[in-house]
């Protein structure tokens, strides 16, 4: 089925708006750019200062062309921008790339002409890219509509190309897109586009993803970005990556903000600036990377590879000191090195050098190179049950010796039985790369990113994409009644979340000692009480919580206490009084929030929970809301995740009960993002299986 951005990345006809015949500067580097890579189409230069370039007519204005252009390239003062490009709209083009810098980055007046360019392309419905960008790169139909130095040709030159497999490259950087395109080329992995996404007055990261998503020639998708401006079209791709099972490798930069969340709550507070990121990319499995060379080894080793069918790895390799260091490499990264049976290591002792190994790490030595030892360990390998994955470990330094002939190693990777990654620890020549790339090896030069790498296969291999929640699962209340101030206080907070539907013990707000009989009776010992103000969001230290109290003396002694406390330490604070609470049984503590991100909205999160909470930080966000078998799996990536199941001889956590409280929570905010910026629900008490949860303490928080 067509994509209405077709016409962008395959133009038949192509017009160079203040194009130039100065090679060394970038109006006239475009032109000699898509003339390089042969661009089969027809080209049009625009400037009324020349009748011609390079042999081809040059004309004054757009409206002279007087035939269909499908893409125009914008590189003029950013002041006529505006002008040239209500031009192509009169003239029918439909899609535009703004190189011209000088807009939205500048501010002031120069953000109202890029605004400008928005309404335009809302307007008229032209596709335009940019302004500020980079261009894009088209290696399937030879558009290089860019003037990045990465896609220059050098004449008698043959390209190295490893992998049939084709990566798509979409960057807000257009350096950085144009990097990741360079280091490709110069590995091996073939692409099919790289794009500059500039300032977004139109056309953004979201809908060129979804442009990779459709391809039938991206296999592999490498993301480098710095904030989402299409939220939704970019949620949308990344639901239909997941689903399709294409792999996207995603870099987020911008991570160490100059400043942090101001929160009332624990959830919001440690949610740090890209938080939200992580918690989109976790739902949809993208692979995330804050490395260009890892990212670039994880998109080679995906580009060359089948995914792993589980994480057991056998290293082969000539050096021993390689191998071991080979073996901890991926080790380090969680996957197992087993040590072969007696049958495969006597079948691969026949193939090497008595002083050789056939444990794991199997070491042919060097002499197994020319006696075949080592492609024939690879051969029996490939077809063993006993690994999932193959490292190979080589010196790649020779300009005339190949450790592989390409008879005998192309048919076995061709196989795709499992990933075999091939790694060398001397700097690889050449020669090696461009025979190994025959047989489709993409030569690796970094071993912590090949371990990270290989793990990331593992990872991506297992993942599922869960099914959306379904909202209608809570019913719809009208809460507005209970958002009576910004800030509200636990038990304003919990009579909120019962008017939601959800389930909690019965309390007792008790403003008068008058009441507290009443309460008693209606609560029952052991009890607890605690001081009630939307003022005072930590309880506990201003000595306003009394525990497992037994006895009505106590009730009355601590009612006083608990007031005089709170009017000691906030003396300013407005006291609702005191509320009276069952003691809670026992279970494992765990926290429950949802805050608010400016850019995806409201995120869901869980992790362990009470005075640790901030301690430890173990915690996990997904975007809200989360069905009940999406926050299992939100439970199940914590760390403490043993503690819900049975650790050390403990009764097993009602985990089912928990994950059915989180993904109401996560539909209460969702439902109510316009109402309620962040909820929390610390500690959440997890009883033995089949006993439920207990809510213990709660807080909400109006948009105010």
């Amino acid at each position: 089925m067509p994509h209405p951005l077709d016409s962008f990345f395959a133009p038949a006809s192509i017009a160079l708006i203040g194009a130039s015949r100065d090679h060394e500067k970038i109006p006239g580097r475009l032109l000699s750019m898509l003339r390089k890579n042969e661009y089969p189409g027809k080209m049009y230069p625009v400037n009324p200062n020349y009748a011609e370039i390079d042999g081809l007519i040059c004309y004054k204005s757009i409206t002279e062309i007087g035939a269909p252009i499908d893409l125009a390239i914008i590189i003029i003062p950013a002041r006529a921008v505006l002008a040239a490009l209500e031009q192509c709209a009169a003239a029918g083009i439909r899609n535009a790339v703004i190189i011209s810098s000088g807009f939205a980055e500048e501010g002031g007046d120069s953000a109202a002409m890029q605004d400008a360019i928005a309404a335009l392309a809302g307007r008229t419905g032209m596709r335009i890219s940019g302004p500020n960008a980079e261009g894009f790169f088209s290696q399937m139909q030879r558009v290089a509509a860019t003037f990045s130095p990465a896609v220059d040709v050098k004449p008698g030159v043959a390209p190295l190309v490893a992998t049939t497999k084709r990566i798509g490259i979409v960057a807000q950087s257009g350096g950085i897109g144009f990097a990741y395109y360079h280091r490709a080329k110069a590995i091996g992995i073939a692409v099919s586009y790289v794009v500059s996404a500039g300032n977004e007055s139109d056309l953004g990261a979201g809908e060129f993803l979804d442009y990779m998503v459709q391809d039938a020639a991206t296999d592999v998708i490498l993301l480098f970005i710095e904030g989402i401006r299409d939220v939704d079209k970019f949620l949308a791709a990344a639901r239909r990556a997941a689903e399709l099972k294409k792999p996207v490798i995603v870099t987020k930069v911008g991570r160490s903000g100059a400043g942090m969340r101001a929160a009332a709550s624990h959830t919001a507070s440690m949610a740090g600036w890209s938080a939200a990121y992580d918690a989109v990319f976790a739902k949809y499995g993208f692979i995330a990377s804050n490395d260009l060379d890892e990212a670039l080894t994880i998109a080679a080793v995906l580009a060359s590879n089948p995914l792993p069918k589980g994480d057991r790895v056998a290293v082969v390799t000539v050096s021993g000191g390689a191998g071991i260091w080979g073996a901890d490499a991926v080790a380090r990264q969680g996957l197992q090195v087993p040590e072969l049976s007696e049958k495969i290591q006597a079948e691969i002792k026949t193939l090497m050098p008595s002083y050789g190994t056939a444990r794991n790490p199997i070491d042919v030595t060097a002499q197994g190179v020319t006696s075949g030892g080592l492609q024939k360990s690879v051969d029996l390998l490939t077809v063993s049950d006993e690994v999932d994955a193959i490292l190979v470990l080589l010196s790649l330094s020779s300009e005339v010796r190949k450790p592989f002939k390409e008879a005998e190693l192309k048919p076995v990777l061709a196989a795709q039985h499992k990933p075999v990654v091939f790694y060398s620890y001397t700097v690889p020549s050449d020669f090696a790369r461009h025979e190994l790339a025959k047989s489709g090896v993409v030569v690796l030069s970094g071993l912590t990113h090949v371990g990270a790498a290989m793990r990331q296969l593992v990872d991506y291999a297992n993942f599922k994409l869960h099914k959306p929640a379904d909202v209608a699962e809570l019913p719809a209340r009208d809460l507005s009644a209970h958002l009576t101030s910004p800030v509200l206080s636990e038990a304003d907070s919990k009579e909120l979340l019962r008017a939601a539907g959800v389930v909690l013990p019965a309390e007792v707000l008790v403003k008068e000692k008058g009441e507290l009989d009443a309460a008693i009776a209606g609560v029952g010992f052991p009890l607890v009480m605690k001081i009630q103000s939307p003022d005072i969001a930590h309880k506990s230290e201003v000595g306003g919580v009394r525990v497992n109290i037994t006895a009505k003396g106590e009730v009355f002694l601590g009612f006083e206490a608990l007031l005089n406390n709170a009017r000691k330490h906030r003396p300013d604070a407005v006291i609702q009084g005191v509320l009276v609470a069952p003691m809670a049984k026992k279970g494992v503590e765990i926290i429950i929030g949802t805050m608010t991100d400016k850019t995806f909205g409201p995120m869901v999160m869980v992790g362990l929970g009470g005075i640790t909470t901030e301690l430890f930080r173990d915690v996990v966000y997904r975007p809200a809301p989360v069905s009940a078998k999406e926050a299992g799996a939100m439970l199940a990536s914590l760390k403490a995740a043993p503690l819900l199941n049975g650790f050390r001889g403990a009764a097993k956590a009602d985990v089912a009960a928990a994950s059915q409280l989180i993904a109401d929570i996560s539909v209460l905010a969702s439902r109510h993002a316009e109402e309620i910026a962040e909820i929390e629900l610390n500690p959440v008490l997890v009883h033995p299986e089949g006993q439920g949860v207990t809510i213990v303490d709660a807080l909400v928080v109006g948009r105010g």
